[in-house]
């Protein structure tokens, strides 16, 4: 029996067209010209390393938030409390970027100063790839940490009911000669953009990324999405999947409850826009300059250990965290611009015309084999 593989159209479009679209549609609504654009450089950032679940695919969902006035227009995070080395921070309800940024520079100049800066926020939003806020700390040699509860996605080990977000962790330390170690992942065995995008492209999804209503494996996205969940990482209880949880209700412990923000089953439901957000963020910045000489050496003696691993299989490279990101940073690079599913732009084309922004994101520049 032969099968066909159904491969969706891709466009290619300049990362300054992404850039200045997504501007225009939240300037559209009201957004303060700063606030849109650092929400755009964080959904560019996200497809142009390949996490296109959090890039454009996100927008309609941001221009929302600030459209039903749920979300602040204008206005600056501030700080509550703050030592030496912590801070407690109130977002104010604005665009997570703008708290993220905002906490992340503050992480960084306390580390300068007491070799480590600890920072959590309440009264954020969604705020995008969690790796964007950690790798800011790489710019300063040193090591960053991210991290965010969500609304409740994720279904725990043994349960039927949603009660846990995806809760994204990421941690990027430096390496020698700009090299790096990025992880960026959410505590869920997928983010649940993936399968949203897989649900538009009329795909079906891997066993192992959520479950239905009952609370069992789905491979139809569909299910997930409705009246379903996403799983921890693991899956099952019998494959790790409460290791998965654990980790989980650990970025709770750093977000919601050390921030005293919303967590949990607390936290609105994913997209609707009946109440504030309320998120809980952590920010981390570590100076290795505090603890043992030759750190970045060691890192990259660490990184290239692993690199140069015999593959199991032949020509597929073992591969380390941030790698996979380097590798589409560098295709996007390549091409001179990033590519997207045709659908994706089509749908946000569209979304931007309804709240009469112009010009429209090209879709008739074919990606190059």
């Amino acid at each position: 029996m032969q099968f066909l593989v159904r491969v969706s159209p891709r466009c290619l479009i300049l990362q300054s067209e992404v850039q200045s679209f997504v501007e225009r549609c939240m300037v559209a609504v009201g957004t303060k010209p700063s606030h849109a654009s650092s929400l755009a450089e964080v959904l560019v950032d996200g497809d142009r390393r390949g996490h296109y679940s959090h890039g454009l695919n996100r927008m309609d969902m941001y221009v929302k938030d600030i459209q039903t006035g749920i979300c602040a227009k204008d206005g600056e995070p501030s700080i509550v409390k703050e030592s030496a080395a912590t801070a407690l921070v109130n977002g104010n309800n604005l665009l997570g970027p703008v708290v993220g940024n905002f906490c992340m520079d503050l992480a960084i100049k306390k580390a300068k100063e007491a070799g480590i800066g600890w920072v959590v926020a309440h009264g954020s939003n969604h705020f995008g790839i969690a790796g964007y806020y950690s790798m800011q700390a790489l710019k300063e040699n040193m090591i960053g940490m991210s991290y965010t509860n969500t609304s409740p996605l994720v279904v725990p080990t043994r349960a039927r009911e949603c009660t846990l977000g995806t809760n994204p962790i990421s941690v990027a330390a430096p390496a020698a000669d700009g090299d790096s170690f990025v992880l960026d992942m959410a505590t869920s065995a997928v983010a649940l953009g993936k399968v949203e995008l897989h649900h538009r492209r009329g795909d079906i999804i891997p066993e192992g990324w959520g479950c239905d209503s009952q609370g069992k494996l789905s491979t139809d996205p569909g299910k997930v999405l409705s009246g379903g969940g996403l799983v921890p990482i693991g899956g099952c209880e019998a494959t790790g999947g409460y290791k998965g949880f654990g980790l989980g209700l650990m970025v709770e412990v750093f977000c919601g409850i050390l921030a005293g923000s919303q967590y949990s089953r607390h936290i609105r439901t994913w997209k609707v826009t009946d109440r504030v957000a309320d998120l809980g963020q952590c920010f981390v910045a570590i100076n290795p300059e505090n603890f043992a000489p030759g750190f970045n050496d060691r890192m990259s003696d660490l990184l290239n250990l692993h690199r140069d691993l015999q593959p199991a299989e032949h020509g597929q490279p073992v591969l380390a965290p941030g790698d996979p990101e380097r590798m589409s940073i560098q295709r996007c690079d390549e091409l001179g611009g990033i590519p997207y599913h045709l659908s994706v732009v089509q749908h946000m084309n569209k979304f931007a015309k309804s709240i009469g922004v112009h010009p429209l994101l090209p879709s008739d520049r074919p990606v190059p084999e």
